[in-house]
């Protein structure tokens, strides 16, 4: 088994913590900034260039200090086995210490608190209401006694947090003020990343059943986890509607994506091998990351 000493080299270090970071997700920290800006900016805002990548890098660090802990804290607890099907995760495979990828996490939450204390010192009590809560759910994601991970309210920290407040955070902070679009917008980006998580915990519902995760994937069953899958995948359509109802005609052009979508529903019941579901998994993140970009796009047509 590898260890950090065998990857001692620049490029292998790299590799090591590009993967741990699980650059695949990052989109999902990235989007809501982006379409809640936009948003705001249609709307009439100015834009607060060094707000938004301040609000940018917050989120993104969010999103990898969530990752790296996770990594480390499902190992220690002996959820990563040998016989898991997912991508791999480098405390599990001996590429990093448990030590250094704690201090990694730690070190990502701790830029995020700074840079959330100036978005707070920005956008007021609103964004500390909001960036308190967002930093204490990275870490109670997988920490604790009883992780968020380890239960059916995956998902729903998912569209809480990487979709509702993160879009409307965003929003408010580039324009001072609440708005029903940045809300529906929240939840457009948010099903997507929400179904992500679904079928990460549909490809490892058994093994998770063994070990006692009582994920949403696990408790619905086969059948209720693809109809769900379908609602996540679909719903986000029917709220971009109402987005061009209320404000904004041109988030119709989110309809674009709704072929990509719709492919990928049969897919969770027609692959059932590991591989052919991280294939899924990446599928839908992209899904996520159309939607906001057409989003996003559309509400300055």
């Amino acid at each position: 088994m590898k260890t950090e000493r065998a990857l001692g080299t620049s490029t292998s270090r790299l590799l090591v913590w590009w993967t741990a970071i699980r650059p695949r997700t990052l989109s999902m920290g990235a989007v809501p900034v982006v379409l809640g800006s936009a948003l705001a900016w249609a709307e009439g805002a100015a834009p607060l260039w060094v707000v938004f990548l301040a609000t940018l890098a917050c989120a993104l660090l969010i999103q990898i200090g969530t990752n790296l802990h996770n990594d480390v804290a499902d190992f220690e607890r002996g959820a990563d086995r040998p016989d898991r099907i997912g991508p791999l995760r480098v405390t599990a495979a001996g590429w990093a210490t448990p030590g250094s990828v704690k201090r990694a996490a730690a070190g990502c939450f701790g830029v995020a608190l700074v840079l959330g204390l100036y978005l707070a010192w920005q956008g007021g009590w609103p964004i500390l209401a909001i960036g308190v809560p967002s930093l204490l759910a990275g870490w109670a994601y997988s920490g604790g006694k009883h992780p968020i991970s380890h239960s059916a309210l995956g998902e729903l920290f998912v569209l809480v947090f990487f979709g509702l407040l993160a879009v409307a955070g965003s929003h408010w902070l580039q324009s001072g003020s609440a708005s029903l679009s940045a809300w529906l917008g929240g939840a457009v980006v948010g099903l997507p990343a929400a179904a992500v998580l679904l079928v990460n915990n549909y490809r490892d519902r058994d093994a998770d059943l063994r070990n006692g995760r009582q994920t949403l994937a696990a408790r619905l069953g086969d059948a209720g986890a693809r109809s769900a899958f379908a609602v996540m995948v679909l719903l986000p359509f029917v709220l971009a509607a109402g987005v061009a109802w209320s404000a904004h005609t041109g988030a119709l052009l989110t309809l674009l994506a709704l072929p990509y979508a719709l492919k990928l529903i049969p897919r969770l019941r027609r692959e059932a091998s590991g591989a052919q579901l991280n294939l899924l998994l990446g599928a839908t993140a992209k899904l996520g990351l159309f939607l906001g970009l057409l989003l996003s796009i559309g509400v300055f047509l």
